[in-house]
């Protein structure tokens, strides 16, 4: 299996690395062509009106929007939470997501930088032991569709959740050298999705 992993604007290269990690085949996606050669994609944290102005201006926004719609594996950390959600409570004016996950976020929900904290997650789907998760600046999700799972929460707001071929939380675990979260996404979201289109 090759991941793409977007890489416009915030921490692709740690993502990359802890893909490697898990023993996959990780690269830099910026083009449609790079695009087409990935099955699954991992959306980073930082900017999300910045990643999705940069992928409109590299011309691969609408290949994104539509392989994801199509069923394309895809897994997105705080902002790439954002992008992957349906809906965006506060907004920025004119920001777009490239959607396909049935949530409602609201941005920016657990503070400013100076708010950004780390505390352990109890990860509902086979974590043996609680993951140490980081907040920097971070989405929460307000509301989940009937077809999306909560695998985590903080004060009682998911922060981890899940439909048949999406993955999103809104904390790093790039940042933390745990790369359990990465190896769930490729072996219980990621490759179960491609088997079936197989």
């Amino acid at each position: 299996m090759k991941v793409g992993v977007l890489a416009l604007q915030g921490d692709f290269r740690e993502h990359s690395n802890a893909l490697i990690a898990c023993g996959v085949d990780a690269f830099s996606v910026r083009r449609s062509e790079e695009l087409a050669d990935a099955d699954a994609l991992i959306i980073p944290g930082g900017e999300s009106t910045t990643i999705a102005h940069l992928a409109q201006t590299f011309g691969i926004f609408d290949a994104i929007k539509q392989r994801i719609s199509s069923g394309m594996p895809a897994y997105g950390s705080c902002a790439g939470m954002i992008l992957l959600a349906d809906e965006i409570l506060d907004a920025a004016m004119g920001q777009k997501t490239f959607g396909g996950l049935d949530i409602v976020v609201r941005r920016n929900a657990f503070g400013r930088q100076v708010d950004s904290f780390e505390t352990e997650l109890e990860f509902k789907d086979g974590f043996p032991e609680p993951l140490r998760a980081v907040f920097i600046r971070a989405p929460w999700v307000e509301r989940v569709g009937p077809k999306v799972e909560v695998l985590a929460s903080v004060k009682s707001h998911p922060v981890a959740v899940r439909s048949k071929t999406l993955l999103a939380t809104s904390f790093h675990p790039e940042l933390t050298g745990d790369h359990r979260t990465h190896q769930y996404f490729v072996d219980q979201v990621a490759r179960p999705a491609l088997k079936k289109v197989q």
